[in-house]
C-alpha cells in the first residue's frame, strides 16, 4: 500500500479529533475530486512501519477519537488487503476508537467485505459536483451516505444501510 499523507488533529472527516491517513490509488476519478493526485496507486510514499508507528503515536493520545481512511480510495484493490490488516490492529489495539472509511464504491457492494467488522462509519458513493453541498457534515454530495457500519450489519438486511445520527442533510 502507498500513501500520501498523514494528517493530525483533524475535524473534517469524522467526528472528534482525528488521524487521517491519505492513502494512493483510486479507480472512480470523481469530476472535480479534493485529491486527483491520489489516484494512481503508485503514487505517494510506501506504507511502512514508520508510517505505522506515526499513526499509533497519534492515536495513543487520549484526545484522538479515531482513525479515518480516505485518499483515493482505501478499497482500491491496492489497497485492501493492507487496510484490512491495519483497521484489524488497530482496532485490536484501541477498540474505544472509532474507524472511519471513505469509499467511492456504494454500501451495496462492500457490505461484506471482511473488514467492515472493525469499521464503525463508511461514507461511501463517488463526489458528484452536481450534488455537491457544503452544508452536509462529513460528505460532499447528497447522493453519498454516512453508514453506522455496526449497526448495520447487526440489521436484518445488512445490504439496506443504517445511517450514522441522521443523514446529515
Amino acid at each position: 500500500m502507498r500513501y500520501h499523507n498523514i494528517t493530525k488533529d483533524d475535524m473534517l472527516n469524522g467526528d472528534g479529533l482525528r488521524v487521517v491517513l491519505w492513502v494512493a490509488g483510486c479507480n472512480h476519478c470523481c469530476k472535480d475530486c479534493q485529491n486527483p493526485i491520489t489516484w494512481d496507486p503508485d503514487g505517494g510514499l510506501l506504507f511502512d512501519e514508520k508510517a505505522k508507528q506515526e499513526i499509533f503515536d497519534q492515536l495513543d493520545q487520549s484526545y484522538i477519537s479515531g482513525i479515518t481512511f480516505s485518499g483515493g480510495d482505501p478499497l482500491h484493490s491496492a489497497n485492501r488487503l493492507d487496510v484490512r490488516a491495519l483497521v484489524q490492529e488497530i482496532k485490536d489495539k484501541y477498540p474505544d476508537k472509532t474507524i472511519w472509511l471513505y469509499t467511492g464504491s456504494e454500501w451495496k457492494d462492500i457490505w461484506h467485505y471482511p473488514m467492515m467488522k472493525y469499521i464503525d462509519v463508511v461514507v461511501d458513493g463517488e463526489f458528484v459536483t452536481e450534488l455537491k453541498d457544503q452544508k452536509l457534515l462529513w460528505k460532499g454530495s447528497s447522493n453519498q451516505n454516512v453508514i453506522d457500519v455496526q449497526a448495520t450489519l447487526k440489521n436484518t438486511d445488512p445490504s439496506s444501510p443504517i445511517l450514522h445520527c441522521g443523514d446529515y442533510e
